[in-house]
C-alpha cells in the first residue's frame, strides 16, 4: 500500500481553485493505508503498556482506546473512552481512539459475538471499560511505588500521572515498567462512587468531530490503495430472481473495465475506477428469471394482511376472557393502522473492500455484524476465521443495515474478489440499496378496546399482521417461540396499556412474501410506538378526557413513564394556549431500556394542489435512561431518532408492484430535509435506575406525538404511515381551475 495522503479537503479545494481560476469539487480519497502506519507508528514507540484489549499506554503518555463496536454516528467514539478515562484518571487530552479488530475478545457481553445495535453498547460496556481502566490504573500504580519506594496505598492518581507527596510521575514514564507486571482481574478491584466521576455524567465534546468535519475520518466509501479495483454488481431486478444468462460484449469495451464475472448475486463488473465500473454495468445485457415473486404488489400485500388481520392468529399475550369482558364494556373502540415497508436510507451507500491472500483475507467496511462478517467470510474462502481480519472504519450511517445476518453486502465483496482474484472494493449505488436490500417490514393491525363507564380498558384485542424479521436468521432459536417473534410484537406484549387492562389478547400472523425485511432504527417500536400511542389518543377522546392525563391515570403504577411524560409536558407547557392554527400532541414510550415521552407542536397549510402538509414546528423530548455518561450523546441521540422518525412519519414509504421496487433514491423515497426540522428541546430526566440505552428509543414516540397533535387541530385521526391528511377540495378545485 502507498502512504496515506494527509491533504485535506478544505485544501484541496483551496488548491484546484488556485490552480485553474476557479472552484473545482472533488475530494482527496484516504488510503486504508492509515490503519498500518497508525500500527507502525505505535510498535516505534519506546514504550507501550497494554494491560488488556481495551487500551494501551505509549511512552509519549497517548492513550489509545480499542472500541469493541462501531461507531455510526451515535457517539460510542467517545461515551466508552470516557469510561476508561474516569477510572484510569487519564489525561483525556491524550486519548485516542481506534476499532478493535474482530476478536473474541471484543464480544458483546450479553450476545456473544462482536457486533454493534439494539442500542446496547454503553450499558453493556459500562462495566467492562470501567474495569479495564482500573485495572490500568492498578497497574500503574503498582509500578510507580517500586520505582517510587512509596506504598500503593500512599500513592493516587490524577490526569495521567501517579502522584504520591511532591513527586509525580507521568503514565507513559511507567508504560514499560506496567508492562511487566501481571495483570490483575479487573472484576475484583473496587470501581469509583459515582459521587466521585469527574467525567463520566458531564456533557463532552466528541472526539470524533475533528476528523470529520476535516475530512481526515475513513469511512469505507474513502478506502484505496495500489492494485485496488471498483466493482458494481448487477442483481435481480425482483427478489428471488436469478441469472439466466449475460453477453459482458459491450461492458467490456467501456474503458476502465478490466472483468466481467458471475456470483451468486448477480455479474459483476470490474473496473479502475466506480465511473468505469458503473457506465460497464450499465452496458451489460442479462437475461433474469424473475423467480417466484414478480407478481409482487403493495396494494395486493395490504389487502391479504388486512384479511389475516381479521382471524385469530399465534398467540403473543393473553390474561382472562378478552372476548366475554369486551361485551360488558360501556363504550368500544375500533381501529386499524398500516405501516409501510421502509428503506433504511443510509447516507453512506452499502461498500466493501476485499483483498484474499493465499493465507489470509483482509477487509475494510462499515460494519455493525464483524463476528458474522468473519465467519461468513471464512467458508468463501476456506480460510480459519482468525485468517480474516477485518478492519472496521467510520460508519455513514447503519440504522441496523449494514447488520444482517446473512452478511449480504460482505458476503457478495468476498464473493466479488474471489472471483475476480484481485483486490476489489464493492460499493452498491443508492438506488441499488433502495431497490434491493433489506427493509423494515409492513404490518398492518387491529384493534379492539372496551371501555368501561369512567373510560378505562377492561377488553383489549389486537391482531398484528407483519413479517417476522428473525425468521430463518441465527438469531431464530434464541428470539422466536411458539411462533412469536419478539421484535414483531415489542411494545404491544409488553405494553403497560395492554397488561394493564384486565382481560387481553394480542395476536400475531407472519406472511411469508419474498420481500427481504430487516431490523430498522428501534425495530419493531418504530411502528408499534406508532399504533399503541395513536389508539391510546383515541381512547383518551373516546373517554372524554385529556390526553395527557388520561395517560396519567393509565401509567400511575408506572413511574419511570410518568417522568419522562410529566417532564415532557412540564416543558412544553401543555397547560398553555398554543397559538392560533397551532395544535398539539404527546406520546409516551418505553424502549431498549429506556423511557421516551415527546410533545409536538404542529401546523397545517394547504398547497395549492389540494393537498395539506404537515408541519412540525417544535419537539419537546424527556429521557429517562438511567445513568447517564455523556449528556452531550444523549441529547444529539434524541434529536437524531427524532428527525429520523419524522421523516418516515411524513414522507418515507416503499411500494412494489410487478415484483419491483418502485422508489430509487431520495427524490421518490423522501427522508426529513434540513429546513423541514423542528425545534427539539431534549431534557433527561436524573435517574439511578437500570441504564438502558439512547440510539433508538427517541424514534417510536415521534409519529404519533405528531399524529395526535394533527387529530387535536384538524379532527382527522391519521392510522397510516406516512401520515395523509385528506385533500382541501376547495383549494384543488381552484388550481383546477387555474
Amino acid at each position: 500500500m502507498n502512504a496515506i495522503q494527509k491533504t485535506s479537503r478544505r485544501g484541496f479545494l483551496k488548491a484546484g481553485a488556485l490552480a485553474g481560476g476557479g472552484l473545482v469539487i472533488g475530494f482527496v480519497v484516504p488510503v486504508a493505508a492509515r490503519m498500518a502506519l497508525a500500527q507502525q507508528a505505535q510498535a516505534a514507540t519506546t514504550a507501550s503498556f497494554a494491560p488488556n484489549a481495551f487500551l494501551r499506554i505509549a511512552g509519549d503518555d497517548s492513550i489509545t482506546v480499542l472500541l469493541a463496536h462501531s461507531e455510526m454516528g451515535q457517539g460510542i467514539w467517545t461515551a466508552l473512552p470516557m469510561l476508561i478515562a474516569e477510572e484510569l484518571d487519564a489525561d483525556w487530552s491524550r486519548i485516542t481512539v481506534e476499532h478493535a479488530p474482530a476478536a473474541q475478545a471484543y464480544a458483546h457481553t450479553g450476545f456473544g459475538m462482536q457486533m454493534t445495535g439494539g442500542s446496547t453498547t454503553t450499558w453493556s460496556e459500562f462495566d467492562r471499560y470501567r474495569q479495564a481502566g482500573a485495572a490500568a490504573r492498578a497497574m500503574l500504580v503498582q509500578a510507580a511505588a517500586a520505582r517510587l519506594g512509596v506504598p500503593a496505598a500512599e500513592i493516587r492518581t490524577e490526569n495521567g500521572e501517579v502522584v504520591a507527596g511532591d513527586q509525580r510521575v507521568r503514565y507513559g514514564a511507567l508504560a514499560d515498567d506496567a508492562g511487566k507486571l501481571a495483570a490483575p482481574d479487573p472484576k475484583s478491584l473496587a470501581l469509583k462512587d459515582p459521587k466521585a466521576w469527574k467525567l463520566i455524567g458531564k456533557p463532552t465534546r466528541r472526539l470524533d468531530t475533528p476528523e470529520k468535519i476535516s475530512g481526515r475520518a475513513i469511512f469505507g466509501i474513502d478506502v484505496q490503495f495500489d492494485g485496488l479495483k471498483t466493482a458494481m454488481v448487477a442483481r435481480a431486478p425482483v427478489f428471488g430472481g436469478s441469472v439466466k444468462s449475460f453477453d459482458a460484449t459491450a461492458a467490456k469495451a467501456v474503458p476502465g473495465v478490466r472483468d466481467v464475472v458471475q456470483v451468486p448475486s448477480g455479474v459483476a463488473v470490474i473496473a479502475d475506477h466506480y465511473w468505469a465500473a458503473k457506465l460497464g454495468r450499465d452496458a451489460l445485457k442479462v437475461d433474469w428469471d424473475p423467480g417466484p415473486n414478480a407478481a409482487l404488489d403493495t396494494q395486493a400485500l395490504h389487502a391479504e394482511f388486512a384479511k389475516l388481520a381479521g382471524t385469530p392468529g399465534a398467540v403473543a399475550v393473553q390474561a382472562g376472557d378478552a372476548a366475554a369482558a369486551m361485551a360488558t364494556a360501556a363504550k368500544t373502540v375500533e381501529a386499524e393502522y398500516t405501516v409501510p415497508y421502509l428503506a433504511h436510507a443510509t447516507m453512506e451507500p452499502l461498500n466493501c473492500t476485499v483483498k484474499i491472500d493465499a493465507d489470509q483475507c483482509e477487509i475494510w467496511t462499515g460494519t455493525q455484524f464483524q463476528t458474522i462478517d468473519q465467519q461468513v467470510a471464512a467458508k468463501i474462502t476456506g480460510l480459519k476465521p482468525e485468517q480474516i481480519l477485518i478492519h472496521t472504519t467510520f460508519l455513514g450511517g447503519g440504522f441496523g443495515r449494514r447488520a444482517t445476518p446473512t452478511s449480504d453486502f460482505v458476503n457478495e465483496a468476498v464473493e466479488v474478489a474471489k472471483a475476480a482474484k484481485v483486490p476489489v472494493k464493492t460499493v452498491w449505488s443508492r438506488e441499488d440499496d433502495m431497490r434491493g436490500g433489506y427493509y423494515r417490514p409492513a404490518y398492518v393491525q387491529k384493534a379492539k378496546v372496551g371501555l368501561d363507564a369512567d373510560g378505562v380498558p377492561v377488553a383489549w384485542q389486537q391482531v398484528m399482521v407483519g413479517q417476522s424479521i428473525l425468521a430463518g436468521t441465527p438469531f431464530e432459536p434464541m428470539m422466536v417461540k411458539n411462533g412469536i417473534d419478539a421484535t414483531s410484537v415489542e411494545g404491544v406484549a409488553d405494553s403497560p396499556y395492554v397488561k394493564g387492562t384486565p382481560a387481553h389478547r394480542v395476536d400475531l400472523h407472519s406472511p411469508k412474501t419474498g420481500i427481504p425485511v430487516l431490523w430498522w432504527r428501534s425495530v419493531g417500536h418504530s411502528y408499534n410506538g406508532f399504533v399503541m400511542e395513536s389508539l391510546v389518543d383515541e381512547l383518551a377522546h373516546a373517554a372524554g378526557k385529556d390526553p395527557l392525563a388520561y395517560r396519567r391515570q393509565l401509567l400511575k403504577d408506572h413511574p419511570r413513564h410518568l417522568a419522562a411524560l410529566n417532564l415532557a409536558a412540564e416543558k412544553f407547557g401543555w397547560d398553555t394556549p398554543l397559538a392560533k392554527g397551532r395544535g398539539k400532541g404527546i406520546a409516551v414510550h418505553e424502549s431498549f431500556g429506556s423511557f421516551v415521552a415527546q410533545a409536538a407542536e404542529v401546523s397545517v397549510e394547504d398547497m395549492r394542489d389540494g393537498s395539506r402538509a404537515i408541519k412540525v414546528h417544535r419537539v419537546v423530548c424527556a429521557i429517562d435512561c438511567g445513568p447517564v455518561v455523556n449528556p452531550l450523546t444523549v441529547a444529539a441521540q434524541m434529536e437524531s431518532g427524532i428527525a429520523f422518525g419524522l421523516g418516515a412519519a411524513l414522507y418515507s414509504k416503499l411500494t412494489f408492484r410487478d415484483g419491483r421496487v418502485q422508489e430509487s433514491n431520495y427524490h421518490d423515497y423522501r427522508v426529513l430535509r434540513m429546513s423541514e426540522m423542528p425545534k427539539v428541546e431534549v431534557h433527561i430526566v436524573p435517574s439511578s435506575e437500570k441504564m438502558g440505552g439512547v440510539g433508538e428509543p427517541g424514534t417510536p414516540p415521534i409519529a404519533p406525538a405528531v399524529a395526535n397533535a394533527v387529530f387535536a387541530l384538524t379532527g382527522q385521526r391519521l392510522r397510516e404511515l406516512p401520515l395523509r391528511l385528506a385533500a382541501n377540495d376547495t383549494a384543488a378545485t381552484s388550481a383546477a381551475k387555474s
